[in-house]
């Protein structure tokens, strides 16, 4: 027989065919933990392996899928993988080819968010030391945010009731999508060379994290560290935390407040230089009214908060899971059973004993070989015939090689 030769090669290329026609290895979710995680700081590529309690996969996400990550793969990590599975030809070894990585547990925007905060932090940005007073009576807010918003009008608003003296001046920005951040920085660098400028509002409205996502990129982080001007954060809602509130000089919790806190209110200053007294009577007022709105506010914030309106909710999306679960899993059963159905009634359909149950026989020789040929019996040998319903033993008295094709 002549030896078939090939090379290491072409048996790489081989298997390398066989993987990638494999539908059930392209396009799937894998999920491990990351472990000997590399950032190729040139090609922007990240390298790593997935891993589970017994098994270990080599693994590569390239540049322009790793750079679109909103958080940093780090060892330890859990993650789901969208990939699929090559043979890598060079050395011939099995990889992962990654082009999505979504962690376990925490969202990635979270993860991001707590990865940029602790670099940042770090680093000093958000050391009390850098923070500049805010001063009492400015003469020129600057505002940061967009000239279309909601969060703009508010501010507008309060300036003006609280100290219609003030010179506003606007820099506006986009404050959502993916050229936000840029924008944000630049309008605070343009608002920063306004001469006499005292301090500025940098902000928007409330919204989703994504929504918000701007205020949290390391661009903006370092343009308000760097700005020489005073700067108070007015981002989303009084719940709402972005890393420009902890870089800024001063954290809002909401637009309208931070115009609060930029400027006095003039008819108080008026009313304390005619009569300290009225001044005196009107601050116990106020602060009275403000404690009460704060305890209001406090109370509706610990209602909000309470553990049993969580548990409510808790269980409440617990049902609709354990709804869902039933009914994936009846599906699922059904969808099994009527392939076990299909799969037993073809294994049925290949039986040897159905072929027996339509006359046919099975002969055996002595070491139960079958017999396919005339040539492999000889004369005098025991044979064993199996028909459907029992067996026959005889002895071969004559062969005949010829054949014939009657029955």
């Amino acid at each position: 027989m002549e030896r078939r030769v090939i090379g290491i090669s072409d048996v790489a290329k081989y298997v390398k065919t066989l993987i990638s026609r494999d539908g059930v290895l392209e396009g799937i979710w894998v999920r491990g933990e990351i472990s000997n995680f590399t950032n190729h700081v040139k090609s922007g590529h990240f390298y790593f392996s997935m891993k589970d309690e017994s098994c270990s996969i080599r693994a590569i996400m390239f540049r322009p899928d790793a750079s679109k990550l909103q958080f940093m793969p780090e060892n330890g990590m859990s993650v789901l993988a969208f990939c699929s599975v090559r043979l890598f030809e060079r050395d011939s070894v099995v990889q992962l080819y990654c082009t999505a990585l979504e962690p376990e547990g925490v969202g990635a925007l979270q993860i991001a968010f707590e990865q940029r905060k602790k670099k940042l932090e770090a680093e000093g940005l958000f050391d009390p030391a850098h923070k500049k007073p805010i001063p009492r009576y400015p003469q020129k807010v600057g505002v940061v945010t967009s000239k279309t918003g909601a969060a703009l009008q508010d501010i507008l608003n309060i300036l003006r009731r609280r100290y219609p003296a003030v010179t506003v001046v606007l820099s506006p920005a986009l404050v959502q999508g993916e050229n936000a951040p840029a924008s944000i920085a630049r309008a605070i660098m343009r608002c920063a060379l306004i001469p006499d400028l005292d301090v500025m509002i940098v902000g928007r409205g409330g919204g989703s994290i994504e929504d918000l996502w701007a205020f949290n990129s390391e661009e903006v982080a370092r343009a308000i560290f760097d700005c020489r001007v005073p700067i108070i954060s007015a981002v989303g809602h009084e719940v709402d935390f972005t890393i420009a509130d902890f870089v800024a000089d001063l954290r809002a919790p909401t637009p309208s407040a931070a115009a609060e806190l930029a400027v006095p209110e003039l008819s108080a200053l008026h009313k304390t230089i005619d009569n300290t007294g009225i001044m005196l009577y009107n601050y116990a007022g106020r602060f009275i009214q403000r404690q009460n709105e704060r305890y209001v506010s406090l109370a509706k914030g610990l209602r909000a908060a309470s553990p049993a309106g969580q548990m409510r909710e808790d269980l409440a999306v617990l049902r609709q899971l354990w709804l869902r679960l039933g009914s994936a899993a009846q599906g699922a059963m059904a969808e099994r059973t009527q392939t076990v159905t299909a799969l037993a009634a073809k294994l049925d359909s290949l039986s040897p004993l159905r072929v027996l149950s339509r006359g046919y026989t099975i002969t055996y020789l002595d070491d139960r070989t079958p017999v396919q040929s005339a040539s492999q019996v000889k004369a005098g040998e025991r044979l064993t015939t199996v028909t459907a319903d029992g067996t026959i033993l005889s002895e071969v008295i004559k062969t005949d090689g010829s054949r014939t094709d009657e029955i």
